[in-house]
């Protein structure tokens, strides 16, 4: 076996003992409301951290390149509601994701 299998085998496992941890120990009693708070936000924080990492990070340096192009245009796109408030949120989440798509490969077109 090698070190990167000893390595995916060690995250497994980890992983599964923390997640048998919170039930043992909570035994079905509900989270503190301290606790629930800082669990209903580390989703977003997560999202807005991998965001981050995929549109700045290339290996080990931080670069600013039409990824950013991107990520703005969906950004923009989400504050105004684009294209309409009428379609579903299905809908206009993939309208975004088209958009910002596009305004990726014309910057890349472009540069």
């Amino acid at each position: 076996m090698t070190s990167t299998w000893i390595v995916v085998t060690a995250v497994g496992l980890g992983t599964i003992a923390i997640k048998a941890v919170g039930p043992v120990l909570m035994g079905g009693r509900p989270l503190p409301r301290r606790l629930t708070g800082v669990v209903g936000l580390l989703a977003p924080a997560l999202l807005a951290a991998l965001v981050a990492v995929q549109t700045f990070g290339s290996g080990r340096a931080l670069v600013v390149d039409e990824r950013v192009v991107g990520v703005l245009v969906a950004a923009i796109a989400l504050m105004v509601k684009a294209p309409s408030r009428r379609l579903s949120y299905d809908a206009r989440l993939l309208f975004v994701v088209v958009i910002a798509a596009a305004a990726t490969a014309t910057a890349r077109a472009v540069n």
